[in-house]
């Protein structure tokens, strides 16, 4: 099974750029789609984006769509998730996602956007 760790969060101010990484381990990597949510305190974890396993389609949800790009390398176990034209309201915890027949979770890594 598909073991995930994120990393490069951190603190950024309105209106700057982050870029999360997940890496996975397990050799099926690139059999799963993979995703990011996020969770903000008090509020319910929340859908960002997925990408299929071939990379070939993406989807965002509404807030982050145009700002926020999903991608990933199968040669390199790893999916990234490039943050631009970061708001306060993207402020959460970023958990990536294996989805196979199970789904598998990150320990997350945290995103803070200073107003």
């Amino acid at each position: 099974q598909v073991q995930l760790v994120e990393s490069g969060g951190g603190l950024e101010q309105t209106g700057g750029s982050l870029r999360l990484s997940c890496a996975a381990s397990g050799r099926t990597f690139g059999s799963y789609f993979m995703g990011w949510f996020r969770q903000a305190p008090g509020k319910e974890r929340e859908f960002v984006a997925t990408i299929s396993s071939s990379g070939g389609r993406t989807y965002y949800a509404d807030s982050v769509k145009g700002r926020f790009t999903i991608s990933r390398d199968n040669a390199k176990n790893a999916v990234y998730l490039q943050m631009n034209s970061l708001k306060p309201e993207d402020s959460a915890v970023y958990y990536c996602v294996a989805a196979g027949t199970t789904l598998v979770w990150g320990q997350g890594t945290q995103v803070t956007v200073s107003s």
